[in-house]
């Protein structure tokens, strides 16, 4: 068995395989969730109070960069808490798919597209892909926080928009 890698397969430039897969690790022990990500939501209504936990990349929620997260190369990964009653609100992405995964928790998932409206309870590692192009949005409707993995299908995704009705369509980051 030849276990010789492809010249195609190559550790970055300055990079030892060592360095290389210690520089795609990302530890529990080392994040911590950012109740700011999201904080001018939150400032608009508390019921959009939620936190994000970032593993690779940056995700959607406008954080320019983070030092302590693996490079995104392909998508995003983060994980997601929903207090009590909180709420994502609708928003939509042009740019990539998004997916969110349930860990712990009960939540409505709410898709909206021409008018039309659809709603599903999520719980325990139920999970949903939402398209390109729908709007989106969850609310924790348990009694305790929801947690959930968030992927974005894109290295650096454009900022969500919200339905132009919605208020936080005119709130500024």
């Amino acid at each position: 068995m030849n276990t010789t890698a492809s010249p195609a397969y190559a550790c970055p430039t300055g990079m030892n395989l060592d360095q290389w897969m210690r520089s795609r690790v990302a530890t529990r022990a080392t994040r911590s969730y950012d109740w700011n990500a999201l904080k001018f939501q939150a400032d608009h209504d508390p019921k959009y109070r939620r936190a994000q936990m970032r593993y690779v990349g940056t995700g959607a929620t406008g954080v320019a960069e983070d030092a302590n997260t693996v490079q995104a190369e392909h998508f995003t990964f983060s994980t997601m808490i929903l207090p009590a009653g909180a709420e994502g609100p609708l928003h939509l992405h042009t740019d990539a798919e998004e997916v969110f995964f349930v860990l712990r928790g009960r939540v409505k998932l709410i898709a909206e597209l021409n008018g039309e409206t659809w709603e599903m309870e999520a719980g325990d590692r139920d999970l949903i892909s939402w398209p390109v192009g729908v709007y989106r949005g969850v609310v924790n409707i348990g009694d305790e926080e929801a947690l959930m993995c968030v992927i974005v299908g894109t290295p650096k995704p454009t900022n969500p928009t919200y339905p132009p009705s919605h208020p936080l369509s005119k709130v500024k980051r």
